[in-house]
This record gives structure tokens, C-alpha cells and sequence, in this order.
């Protein structure tokens, strides 16, 4: 873990250049792969897409590679949420090496340290990023409820009961979203920062992370909630350089997840949701 990341550059990137062609190509794939899950046009776009990074610019072809290593190591694993020791075990593992090898290779084969996991950012929280962790308790107590049981969507996970299920569940459901932050905000967005201006980073880190959260079970209208966040939590990294603030965002909502998933589930158990 390091502190946090100077500015990668310096100058404004341009507003539209042909580097956003083998950049959104490579979004695109991650679209194919765990929005569509078709995996021959998802494999095959990707693997031209960082191609044409290489051909546009050498620099850009190395951030695509290491992104596209992310999304292909990524669609090689079922996304479905299963609980089970092996799955949990494979999926982690997976999920690991799809954090850790861009990271490498990165600092020490590229020379270059775009991808940082900052901790220790000498920078205190402001009124307003507090507030705003305040607030995120609030919309996730009111929004996701309504989302998750009206649609259905919380069938797209394992009904638990048993201590052990409750416990698997909650620490899967942190475990990965403490993971989105290390891989599409850390790593991807960071990468796409370097080439492109921050609004168009985050918009190609978007795609990515709603795909990948829709396998995940994000379904139905799901993409109405997880686009917005997506786009905020990319702001919010760009604006604080901090791990620890936007993983507390993030967690926050997926502790409330879990609420809703066993209280759906099993509707006598806590009924603290007002929705209906």
C-alpha cells in the first residue's frame, strides 16, 4: 500500500482523440462479456482493442493490456452469487491475481506506478465528504430496499438461514466490494485517468463496473442505481486520492445489502425497511 498518487500528468489530454477508440473498445468488451456473456465477440474485442492501443500510442497499449488482463481473468469465472467454500475460494482467487498482477506489472515491469492503492493520504476528510458518507446511509436505507425486492432481484442470491450462510454471505458481499474499488477505481479508472480527461475516464470505468455488477446480479433496472454510483465513486476518488473513503462508501451500501438480502429472504427477520 503507498500514499497517495501524484498527479499523472500535467497538461489536459485532449478533448477527442483516436486513443478513445481502442479505450472504449476495451469497455466495450467488458459490456460483452458480463452484460451480454458472449464470450467469443467479448474476447475478440478486447484482444483487438488493446492491439489498436499499442498502434495509436505505446504508453495507452500498456494501460489497456493490464486493464484488459483485469476484464479477461474476470470472464474466465461464473459471476453468479454462490456461497459455497470452492466457489468463494476460486472467485477470490481469480479476483486476486486480477488486482494484483496489473499492480505488478505496472511498478515494476512498466516502471510506471499509475495503479496505487492509497492509504495514508495526509489529507483529512472535509464537512462535506463526511456528510456525504452520512447521506449514503440514508439513500441505501430508501433506495436499494425498494430496487432489490420490488424487481426480484435479490433472487439472484442464495437465500441463507444458517449462522455459517450469514456469515459466507456478509463476508462475500464486502470482500467484493471492497474489491470493485481495488480493481475499477484503483486500477482502471487510474489507468484511463492517465490518457484521458476525468469525465471521460470515468464513463469508460463505468461501463465496465455496471457490466460486471450486473452478472454479478445488479439486474432488471439495477443500471439506473449502479451507473450514478459508479460515476460518483470515480468523482470521489479523483477528488480525494483516498482508498479508505471510497471503500467506506462503498461498504456502507453493501452492508445494507446484506440487511436486505436476509430480510427478503426471510421476511420476519429485520424488518427495518420502510419501502411498502
Amino acid at each position: 500500500m503507498t500514499t497517495a498518487p501524484a498527479e499523472t500528468k500535467v497538461e489536459a489530454p485532449p478533448l477527442f482523440s483516436w486513443a478513445l477508440a481502442p479505450a472504449f473498445g476495451v469497455s466495450l468488451s467488458a459490456f460483452l462479456l458480463f452484460g451480454l456473456q458472449h464470450e467469443p465477440s467479448g474476447y475478440a474485442v478486447l484482444a483487438v482493442s488493446v492491439i489498436l492501443g499499442f498502434v495509436v500510442d505505446r504508453d495507452l497499449g500498456k494501460s489497456l493490456l493490464l486493464i484488459g488482463f483485469g476484464i479477461g481473468m474476470i470472464g474466465t469465472i461464473s459471476l453468479a452469487a454462490d456461497i459455497s467454500y470452492g466457489h468463494m475460494v476460486l472467485m477470490g482467487s481469480i479476483l486476486l491475481i486480477a488486482v494484483v498482477v496489473p499492480y505488478v506489472v505496472d511498478r515494476f515491469v512498466f516502471k510506471r506506478h499509475i495503479v496505487r492503492f492509497p492509504i495514508k493520504t495526509g489529507r483529512r476528510w472535509t464537512t462535506g465528504e463526511r456528510l456525504w458518507v452520512v447521506t449514503v446511509v440514508g439513500l441505501a436505507w430508501l433506495i436499494m430496499p425498494f430496487y432489490f425486492i420490488t424487481s426480484g432481484t435479490y433472487l439472484n442470491w442464495p437465500a441463507v438461514r444458517e449462522p455459517t450462510e450469514l456469515i459466507r454471505l456478509f463476508v462475500a458481499v464486502n470482500a467484493v466490494g471492497l474489491w470493485d474499488e481495488l480493481f475499477f477505481i484503483c486500477t482502471a479508472f487510474a489507468l484511463l485517468r492517465h490518457h484521458f480527461r476525468m469525465w471521460q475516464a470515468n464513463i469508460l470505468q463505468a461501463i465496465i463496473f455496471v457490466s460486471f455488477l450486473w452478472e454479478l446480479g445488479y439486474q432488471a433496472w439495477g443500471p439506473f442505481l449502479t451507473t450514478p454510483f459508479a460515476l460518483i465513486q470515480g468523482y470521489l476518488f479523483n477528488r480525494t486520492r483516498s482508498l479508505p473513503y471510497v471503500v467506506a462508501v462503498h461498504l456502507i451500501f453493501d452492508c445494507v445489502l446484506w440487511a436486505i438480502l436476509v430480510h427478503a429472504h426471510n421476511p420476519g427477520w429485520l424488518p427495518i425497511f420502510v419501502f411498502y
